[in-house]
């Protein structure tokens, strides 16, 4: 049987590189080598592109191996670009495993687009309004979604007015408006700190979002579009963190705080979970997304009330075996190397779908 030849992209110019390169060490240990031959492209923190430099891709990398065997590439970024076109040529489809920036937001989805070749995930237009926080708040507002308040500043003289603040109250946090991983992102608990935490979300992006602590606790939703169409979801996520050691779900706590652990499948009552799920799928429909995305909500419940907020909409959440998308598919009964079959092959029926409708026109 031919292999289906799978251009796996990854890296990216941004401050999410190395956990792309995580995602993807993931992804490669557990692809199928008997129905798929991997060819990794990585872009690199410079921009510029890197082929592997062999077609036989050990069956386990960590992201160490993964970097130094896509580091052979030499040249400008538009000349190592085309030499990844030209790579990407001769695929099948392409699986992006970018988080973040320069890969996440549409712009390789819109390339890929281009060059006719189909990939798995989100398009452009729902790569662009889920990547910019923004936006995505606007568009789920708009439909009634519950959503956090917040302001947004847009140059680096911008800071909160008096009655932003007294609306906001205290704490609040500060985060880039396309930043992902909880990197950049201060929790505020005196005005006196703010300056300087817009300062260093700046640092990171063209726009900073300012909003409240929103409490209760933070639930992945894992969504999944199947090849016939359908789209299911998974269960729900929580991430179980130290409040003695962090101030809340940071970088830090998230990936190098062993003391952090998962709850999957988190305990949910099954009205607020059924609810939860209802609103992903909603989400997902809404920002015209394809193949996957984890939403993630905050849940509030005092014994007599619940309250839903939904925090983000991320269409490439992180894909280590231990991350909260493949494990909560794992705990439904599908591994992670089906859980792949599925996203290639869901990819590979979407681009014969576009196809037709082409053909069509």
């Amino acid at each position: 049987m031919t292999k289906v030849r799978v251009g796996v992209l990854f890296g990216g110019q941004n401050s999410e590189h190395g956990v792309s390169c995580d995602s993807t060490a993931g992804v490669l240990s557990y692809l199928d080598r008997e129905r798929f031959e991997p060819v990794p492209i990585r872009i690199a923190e410079d921009g510029t592109w890197r082929v592997a430099r062999t077609g036989d891709i050990p069956p386990e990398l960590d992201a160490a191996g993964l970097v130094a065997l896509t580091s052979g590439e030499t040249g400008t970024r538009a000349e190592t670009m085309a030499s990844a076109i030209a790579a990407l040529g001769s695929v099948d489809v392409v699986f992006p495993v970018f988080h973040g920036s320069f890969g996440e937001d549409g712009t390789v989805a819109g390339l890929l687009d281009l060059l006719g070749v189909p990939y798995v995930g989100c398009g452009a237009l729902a790569g662009a309004v889920a990547m910019d926080k923004e936006f995505t708040k606007t568009v789920l507002r708009a439909d009634g979604f519950p959503v956090a308040d917040g302001v947004v500043l847009r140059s680096a003289g911008d800071t909160l007015t008096e009655v932003d603040r007294k609306q906001l109250g205290l704490p609040v946090f500060v985060k880039p408006n396309s930043g992902g991983s909880s990197i950049g992102i201060t929790r505020v608990d005196d005005w006196a700190m703010l300056d300087a935490a817009v300062a260093s979300a700046f640092r990171m992006d063209t726009k900073v979002l300012v909003e409240p602590a929103i409490p209760g606790r933070e639930l992945g939703i894992p969504v999944l579009e199947f090849p016939d169409g359908r789209v299911e979801v998974g269960p729900p996520a929580e991430t179980v963190w130290e409040p003695s050691r962090h101030q809340f779900a940071s970088f830090d706590a998230k990936y190098r705080d062993r003391t952090t652990s998962k709850r999957i499948p988190a305990a949910v009552d099954p009205e607020v979970g059924t609810t939860l799920a209802e609103l992903a799928v909603r989400a997902f429909r809404l920002l015209g997304c394809a193949g996957l995305i984890r939403a993630d909500f905050f849940v509030h419940e005092d014994g007599m009330t619940t309250s839903i907020v939904l925090n983000e909409v991320n269409t490439f959440p992180g894909f280590t075996a231990t991350s909260w998308f493949p494990a909560s598919w794992a705990s439904a009964g599908l591994s992670y190397a089906q859980l792949l079959d599925v996203l290639v092959d869901t990819a590979v029926a979407q681009g014969v779908r576009n196809r037709t409708a082409l053909a069509a026109r």
